[in-house]
């Protein structure tokens, strides 16, 4: 029966083919052979952004804000798992009397005007999906510019904030930074290893020893792999820090009904479900629920794209689960076909409390040293 349904399903909203976005990543994962015809390019890309990164370093290096500035970033292309991180920080530094703010570049948002002060009601379309997200899951200021030490600008002259976040930038070195945090996937690793676009990487995997922290994102799966991507990277950075991400509950999207997990899964007992998310790793997002003890059927798209009705639409009755990140777009899109049978699976990234507390007392130490500065 299952089977059957499954190749309904199949009929109606068929697999979508996969994208180059998708075919690079698959193939920077396997090491693909023909990858080596790409090598050159990398080392133009290497030698490019090199330049590039001294020349700004040095144009910048006497900027500083009247509050530290922590930037939450990745080497690699892809979703390593920024947002949750950042969600999780903003509570942390909530809880320790912190005002934190946060700065993005807004990936997908076309806003008619720049700087963005981005609220729980701004439209998507403006924002982009990421900095609506986590302005509704924190109700801290966000900022969206694509010159992001502007955004930082603009939320020290109009938020009472004394720490800011910037979501991604690692790269965006026209922008100080105090103290860098660098998120890693564990499902994905460094990838091959190589500079873009032989390999995944936007720069060397020796960029880890100068970052203040490496995180690894095991996502839901608590198994050896931390263990295994600490091997794969201890020559790279002295010590990590490991995250993991926590299923809290479903919510319904068109009702916006929240139920806990167990209950969830409880009422539909060996029912399959459908993951659709266009995401940087839909795999991740696959192997979350597939820890909840669910049969998973997962159609993955490129990361930011906007979900038709049509690919959420099957023939079969299985419970269609999306990511948060997806929901606000489908949200704002305000569609009236959107089925009681689509659900949202909110999720919650638990730091370790020493990396929060090192953490904290680098923000203290940094702070200080701004104060002595201004004076």
């Amino acid at each position: 029966d299952v089977m059957r349904s499954s190749t309904e399903s199949n009929l109606l909203n068929p697999r979508p083919r996969l994208s180059l976005e998708q075919r690079l990543t698959r193939a920077w994962q396997r090491d693909s052979l023909w990858l080596k015809l790409l090598l050159p390019l990398s080392w133009v890309f290497a030698a490019l952004s090199g330049m590039r990164r001294r020349y700004l370093q040095a144009r910048h290096q006497g900027d500083l804000y009247a509050a530290p500035v922590i930037v939450v970033g990745n080497i690699s292309v892809g979703g390593s798992g920024k947002t949750p991180l950042i969600v999780a920080l903003i509570a942390a530094l909530k809880q320790r009397g912190y005002k934190p703010g946060v700065v993005s570049r807004g990936y997908g948002g076309k806003p008619a005007y720049y700087p963005l002060a981005v609220t729980s009601q701004t439209d998507v379309s403006q924002s982009g999906d990421e900095p609506l997200l986590i302005a509704q899951l924190t109700g801290c200021p966000v900022v969206v510019d694509l010159n992001r030490a502007a955004a930082v600008d603009y939320l020290l002259e109009n938020y009472a904030c004394d720490v800011e976040l910037s979501d991604d930038g690692l790269q965006h070195y026209r922008l100080h930074r105090d103290i860098e945090i660098v998120v890693v996937d564990c499902q994905r690793g460094l990838g091959n290893r190589r500079r873009l676009p032989a390999g995944p990487l936007r720069e060397g995997a020796g960029r880890l020893s100068q970052a203040d922290y490496v995180i690894l994102n095991m996502g839901a799966n608590s198994s050896t792999k931390a263990g295994s991507i600490e091997a794969q990277l201890g020559y790279f950075a002295d010590s990590f820090d490991v995250m993991a991400i926590a299923a809290r509950q479903f919510t319904q999207l068109c009702s916006g009904e929240s139920v806990p997990i167990e209950v969830w899964l409880q009422a539909r007992e060996g029912t399959p479900a459908h993951a659709v998310a266009a995401i940087g790793n839909p795999q991740r997002f696959a192997e979350t629920l597939r820890a909840l003890g669910l049969q998973v059927d997962l159609r993955s798209f490129d990361d930011h794209q906007w979900l038709t009705d049509a690919e959420l639409c099957f023939a079969d009755d299985w419970p269609v689960i999306i990511t948060a990140k997806d929901a606000v777009k489908l949200t704002a899109s305000g569609s009236d076909q959107l089925s009681e049978n689509i659900w949202v699976l909110d999720i919650e990234a638990q730091l370790p409390q020493d990396f929060v507390e090192r953490l904290a007392i680098q923000i203290d130490a940094v702070a200080a040293g701004i104060e002595i500065a201004q004076v």
